[in-house]
């Protein structure tokens, strides 16, 4: 019974695995596949010769590069942002005493429960009101900060005994200054984490550009990727290949660091 349970489970995995992984296998084998291939019935699993040109020709019929530069710059200083401040509220929150700290959690904690779709009219309204449509500020400042990601690293400073503080205030050092020396180095695992995980959102971000950005100069990659698809027509397997060039950078980012993902999530005592 205990071998039946184990096989079991393994099977399981397997089949999960499976389901996860075919689409983006098949989205890189049809991305080499001509025409008549990617949109033959039944479909084809492989390419009879790869065609390699399909990516050159995606690239040539949208501006990629400059979706690329759009994504990289938002979602990195968005990602810069947000650790900033989150380092400053997680710190706040856990090392500093001040009126009305209960109360103030109790509403970070309430904003979790609000739907991101109930907030995002609310945010376009304000950018719009501040005429900052169509810009980079539009993209960057609605991220600038995360709730979750204050709660997140709250977890791992709790860890932190408070002595080390107390420590640093007797010689002298400041809040900031003990956040920079001290804090961030201790917290290093999490910030690692924190990053990689924001950027890859950043990346994939897709209903706010769509809402705040109407020239193409503003598109990010995911934007671009579905105005490709529109505009490409039944090229299957142009619009295979434009998907392929741009998922592979954050799949390779994540494959390289995902142990450091997981590590980080785990040792803060997050599950879920």
């Amino acid at each position: 019974m205990k071998h039946f349970n184990k096989a079991l489970t393994y099977a399981f995995v397997i089949i999960m695995a499976a389901i996860t992984v075919f689409p983006f296998l098949y989205m890189i084998s049809g991305s080499l596949m001509t025409y008549q291939e990617a949109t033959s019935i039944p479909p084809t699993a492989l390419p009879h010769v790869p065609q390699w040109h399909n990516f050159a020709e995606a690239m040539a019929q949208a501006p990629f590069a400059r979706y690329f530069i759009n994504t990289v710059l938002v979602a990195g200083l968005s990602t810069l942002g947000t650790i900033v401040t989150t380092v400053l509220a997680a710190f706040a929150l856990v090392r500093l005493k001040f009126r009305f700290k209960k109360v103030l959690t109790m509403g970070m904690v309430a904003l979790l429960m609000v739907p991101y779709e109930v907030i995002v009219f609310t945010n376009y309204r304000t950018i719009a009101q501040m005429g900052l449509l169509d810009t980079y500020w539009a993209l960057i400042l609605p991220s600038l900060a995360s709730v979750f990601y204050i709660f997140y690293l709250q977890q791992y400073l709790t860890s932190i005994p408070e002595t080390y503080y107390n420590a640093a205030k007797v010689d002298g050092c400041g809040d900031l200054e003990f956040i920079w020396k001290v804090m961030v180095p201790m917290c290093r695992p999490a910030l690692f984490t924190m990053g990689l995980l924001l950027f890859i959102g950043g990346w994939n971000s897709f209903l706010w550009p769509i809402l705040v950005t109407n020239s193409t100069d503003m598109r990010l990659i995911s934007n671009g990727l579905s105005s490709f698809a529109s505009e490409s027509g039944t090229a299957v397997q142009l619009q295979m290949a434009a998907s392929t060039i741009t998922i592979m950078p954050i799949l390779i980012l994540y494959f390289i660091f995902h142990k450091q993902i997981i590590e980080g999530v785990a040792n803060n005592g997050i599950k879920g």
